[in-house]
């Protein structure tokens, strides 16, 4: 079962993602944590990324494609997989199925979880991620034990330049141009799925139970 999650930032795809791979026993692969891994370890990958995904920009093609093709490649992806964060582009959507083709594959379900933009800009300017190890918390939703302290390393947590309100509105604006598209060229292909994600996640996780069966 070949999945992509679809959804403006901060739409809650990643936790969906999670939640299927879980269930369904197939990786999630998310390029964002990719990225995110070469840039704590300073690869010249991850300086790179690092430019773009300050400034709310998408990480070029050529950067994405390369390490996103290498990890399906991988023996955990062999019954399928849940990508989260990859395609973004209609090039890349493209280059994507050009790659499966060629192995005799393709994607069987694209999920779009849509919320609208004003809902994401609260959700996303709350949240907040540790210096250290990475846990991500919510200032309403999931809050630390301690204001401003991570539950699980005892460090600072920040809010993200990402997650920051001007820059979220950036982020927002280059996916209505660039990745929006996605919905009508998995639309056009049979295997679109929309979910209302609004909702509680556990809501939404019910909604694509009921696709995948």
């Amino acid at each position: 079962m070949k999945i992509i999650m679809l959804g403006a930032p901060g739409a809650g795809k990643g936790t969906q993602a999670k939640m299927i791979a879980e269930k369904y026993g197939i990786p999630h692969v998310s390029t964002g944590d990719i990225f995110r891994a070469n840039i704590k370890n300073g690869t010249a990958l991850g300086i790179e990324a690092k430019k773009y995904m300050d400034q709310g920009l998408l990480v070029p093609d050529e950067l994405t494609v390369k390490i996103l093709l290498d990890r399906v490649a991988q023996p955990d992806c062999a019954d399928g997989y849940v990508l989260d964060g990859f395609p973004r582009t209609i090039p890349q959507a493209q280059v994507l199925d050009e790659a499966l083709e060629e192995l005799g594959d393709a994607i069987d379900y694209a999920i779009n979880v849509e919320v609208p933009d004003e809902n994401i800009v609260k959700r996303m300017s709350g949240r907040r991620a540790c210096v250290s190890c990475g846990a991500t918390y919510h200032v309403e939703h999931i809050p630390p034990r301690e204001e401003g302290i991570c539950d699980k390393c005892g460090k600072e947590l920040i809010l993200r330049d990402d997650d920051k309100p001007e820059t979220v509105q950036n982020r927002l604006q280059v996916y209505h141009e660039q990745t929006q598209p996605l919905i009508d060229f998995y639309g056009a292909k049979g295997v679109l799925k929309t979910v209302d994600g609004t909702v509680d996640s556990k809501e939404v996780f019910a909604a694509i139970e009921a696709i995948l069966g």
